[in-house]
Formats: C-alpha cells, structure tokens, sequence
C-alpha cells in the first residue's frame, strides 16, 4: 500500500526520489522512453523503494558474509605437515568453552527463594527461565565433553558430534544447541559470551530479587516475561488479562523526573532494544533517520504499561514498532502460539514530517540482540 500510494497520481517530471534520479518522464514515443531507461542507474539506488542509504551498506554486509560462510565450508578438515591440527584445535576450543560456563541453577533453591506468588508473577518467570537455561546449558556442557572423547577416541564420532566439530571449526552455533536455545544469528564465540551474560542477569535476580529495570533481551522466552507483567496488574486490579494491552513510554535518557533505581508502581522498565532503520532523536523524543553508516542505534530504557483496551489514545501521532529477537525478522509459531521471533509492537513517537508510511518503507524495527 505505502508503494502504491507512492507511485498513483503523479504528472509529467514528477520527482519520485530526493535526488531527482528517477522522475516520470515525459509523454513521446517508443524511442524517448527506450532512451530515458538507458539514462536510469544501471544499480537500483535504495531511495526508489523508501529505503535508506544504509540499506546499501546492510545488503553488501549480508552478500558478503554469505560469500565468506560458503568460502570457510570448503576448507580441508586435515592438514598435512607440521602446526596444530583441527583436532587438537578444536580440543582446546572445547575446554575452553567448558572452563567459561557457569554451572547449572539451582531451581530447588531459587524456588524457597522465590516461590511461586499469586500476586507475583515474576517468580513464576523466573523459575521457568532457570529451567529452560538448565535444558540449554546441559546439551552445550554434554556435547562438548563429548565431542573431546570422540576426538581422543573414547566414544564412536556420532553424525551429530561431527556436526559439532564441523561447526566449532567454522565458528557457528552447532544444530544440536540451537534446538534448545533462544534464536540468534551471532557467531558462535559471540554466542557464548551473550549466553554467559544472559545467565549472569538471572543470576543475579536469583542472588539479590527482581532488578528495578528488566534486560529484555536476556530471556529465552520473552513472552512470558511479557504475559507474567500483565498478570501482575490483572491480578492487583481485578481486571480481566484478556482486557488489557500495553502502553510505552520512552525514557529520556539521563531523565530525573524518572527513578530507574527503583521499580515502577504499575508495569515495568526495560531495556536492551536495538533501533534499525532509524534512531531515536533524544532531543526531540521522536524517531528521526539514521545517521549515515550507523546501521543500528541503542534504545533509551522503554516503560511497559498495562492499561485497558478501551483507554488506548490511538489517535496519538505514533508509528507501531515491531520487536523481532534477530534481525532475520521471521519466525514460526510454537507449541504456545507465539512466534519463535516476533515479540510484540511498541508504538513510538514521530516528528510530524514523517507519518507512518515512510517508516514502513525504511522498514523500520526494533532487535533485542544484534548478530556480531
């Protein structure tokens, strides 16, 4: 609809692009138009489809490391002569990554410590979040201790231990992982580390109670999280769960009129969201367009409020943000009904240069993780 509307009802020289590249040319015959498409650019520039510049710089990122991950699946598995082996490389590789894994939860423990509430939600979350991290952290912790016996010899190299060798050794997150992980695109190194810093998070909330402001992205499953704050105001208001929607506010940052140290009366503050397409404008509390070579900006921190339907003001000059957990920005649905990618909408406020068409064709979004 956005490129329809863009492309309906224009008169002759009318400027389709900024630059004045593309334009409707004037009325004439075969010849004159055959000579007018031989003076197009001979590359689609991103601004003939509402795209920005950086749009550019993503799609040469994106060819670029398609190209990369075919060239690395060719190299030789066995080298000749002297120097290390990929077998005792990827031996260390192993031990490594063993040595910086924290040991699994104990649910038992965080459950006295934080059992399960009606009036708090949170709890139930919590301990949903610490076995499903324990599910994770045994398949990585198992097949990696296995894969070091397959290597000395100890155990038959399984087809599904190959392919953990085979992925160490291109630095991609194994199969076997990521049918029990979280989604992510990040390499496999940078995987370890955000999985580590995910577990810390909760660590810490297991250690010292519900932190004041929620790290978004640090779930396996952000849903729940989600549902469990609606379930909190449900709960405390008497209002029906299936009444109730969200509301948002984005947090200026360094703001005093906003206490980040302690939780909010009714929802909750999060952070941890990326912006691609746009950014966010400090000054103005709007989106406003990338700047260039910046592919993606950090969100300020973003307040989840639980409000009824009805008293929505949808009239607000808003564009509806979608949230994905990977910029692939596609998913299936799961056994639950929610989609192993979209997490939900945020509407956020723009400049009224702009309405919400442009930022549909910037293709404007909001990630909880990024794939470096």
């Amino acid at each position: 609809m956005c490129i329809r509307d863009r492309y309906m009802g224009f008169e002759d020289d009318y400027m389709f692009t900024p630059s004045g590249s593309y334009f409707a040319p004037a009325e004439g015959n075969l010849e004159s138009y055959r000579e007018f498409i031989k003076r197009l650019p001979r590359i689609d520039e991103t601004e003939v489809f509402g795209l920005h510049p950086n749009a550019e710089i993503s799609s040469a990122i994106n060819e670029t490391n398609t190209l990369l991950s075919t060239a690395l699946s060719l190299l030789p598995r066995s080298t000749s002569g002297g120097g290390i082996t990929p077998e005792q490389m990827i031996m260390e590789k192993c031990k490594a990554t063993l040595a910086k894994l924290p040991p699994l939860f104990d649910v038992e423990e965080a459950a006295k410590r934080h059992p399960v509430m009606y009036e708090e939600s949170m709890n139930t979350v919590l301990q949903q979040e610490l076995m499903r991290f324990n599910r994770l952290l045994g398949t990585i912790r198992s097949s990696l201790d296995l894969t070091i016996k397959a290597i000395e010899g100890l155990v038959v190299m399984s087809a599904e231990l190959e392919d953990v060798f085979n992925k160490m050794f291109d630095n991609i997150i194994p199969e076997t992982w990521m049918k029990v992980s979280y989604p992510s695109l990040k390499p496999l190194g940078s995987y370890i580390n955000d999985l580590i810093e995910r577990l810390h998070f909760l660590e810490r909330w297991v250690k010292e109670g519900a932190p004041p402001t929620y790290w978004l992205s640090g779930f396996y499953f952000t849903q729940s999280f989600l549902t469990g704050t609606m379930q909190n105001y449900a709960r405390k208001t008497k209002i029906p769960i299936d009444k109730l929607t969200f509301d948002f506010q984005v947090i200026p940052r360094d703001s005093s009129e906003f206490n980040l140290a302690k939780p909010p009366e009714i929802g909750c503050y999060v952070y941890g969201l990326f912006l691609e397409g746009a950014r966010w404008d400090d000054d103005n509390l709007c989106l406003a367009e990338s700047q260039p070579k910046i592919l993606y900006t950090k969100m300020p921190h973003i307040w989840l409020i639980p409000k009824e339907q009805d008293q929505i003001d949808d009239g607000k000059h808003e564009y509806t943000c979608p949230v994905y957990k990977t910029s692939r920005r596609a998913g299936t649905l799961s056994t639950t009904g929610h989609s192993t990618n979209y997490v939900l909408s945020i509407k956020l406020p723009m400049s009224y240069d702009h309405d919400y068409r442009h930022w549909i064709k910037r293709g404007v979004a909001m990630l909880t993780q990024l794939n470096d």
